[in-house]
């Protein structure tokens, strides 16, 4: 079995922090691959579902995130998975809005998640690190991570949470470097390329005269978000569907 827990608080009152996009990334897997509903269990909320014909088990851990480590721990020891079958996905500072990192093992670069996590079984998991960006200041962290993302990063985190969800077969396959590559190339901006004129174009062809936008999952752009997607819905939820 694959144990694949987004980290988070939980409670409405966080539920669109820059902390929670573990959760995030956790919802949409669910809705994009059919998993069964949520229910409480091991001190989470937790859906099974199967992923590339694999048994798999989303996490959502309810005990805080200082102390996610207890609710990953107890599942992974009555389950009996082992640490190369557990992602943990996890808001990450130190890289840009957007960014994100697969990897094994590490430190846990003062996440307190990841220390909980760290502290019940090894460091030896697979971390899904998405960027959030850093606030510049240490003193400003705890309150940049616990407040909501702003309503124009749903141009990034929707395009974000749609290629993790596609590609979330791959965390089941074992192909992690896979899946970082499609991450990137899924959330990257559009290459600038030189004209016959010589002036730079994007490589994003444009819409006949009077026709409307092409739209494709998870490269709609700034101007059109928020969309659909739980990030979006949750914005409208936050801030009323007018702009």
């Amino acid at each position: 079995m694959l144990l694949i827990v987004g980290l988070g608080n939980p409670g409405g009152q966080y539920a669109l922090n820059r902390h929670n996009i573990g959760f995030m990334a956790a919802d949409a897997i669910h809705r994009r691959h059919g998993f069964g509903p949520w229910r409480s269990r091991f001190h989470a909320e937790v859906a099974e579902g199967t992923l590339s014909g694999r048994r798999t088990l989303l996490m959502k851990p309810q005990t805080y995130m200082n102390e996610s480590g207890r609710a990953v721990a107890e599942a992974a020891r009555f389950l009996k998975i082992p640490n190369a079958d557990i992602v943990v996905m996890h808001d990450e500072l130190d890289l840009p809005p957007g960014k994100t990192r697969m990897k094994v093992g590490g430190g846990h670069g003062g996440h307190n998640g990841l220390r909980s996590i760290t502290a019940h079984l090894g460091d030896d998991y697979r971390r899904l690190r998405l960027g959030i960006g850093h606030p510049g200041a240490k003193e400003l962290v705890a309150g940049y991570v616990l407040h909501d993302f702003a309503k124009a990063d749903g141009a990034w985190v929707n395009p974000l949470l749609d290629a993790i969800a596609d590609g979330a077969n791959l965390l089941a396959d074992g192909k992690d470097s896979t899946f970082a590559n499609r991450l990137h190339r899924a959330t990257e901006p559009p290459k600038p390329v030189k004209s016959e004129a010589g002036k730079p174009e994007t490589t994003r062809s444009e819409p006949a005269s009077g026709s409307p936008p092409p739209t494709s999952k998870g490269t709609a752009s700034a101007e059109s978000k928020p969309a659909d997607g739980p990030f979006a819905a949750g914005l409208k939820r936050l801030f009323g569907k007018g702009d």
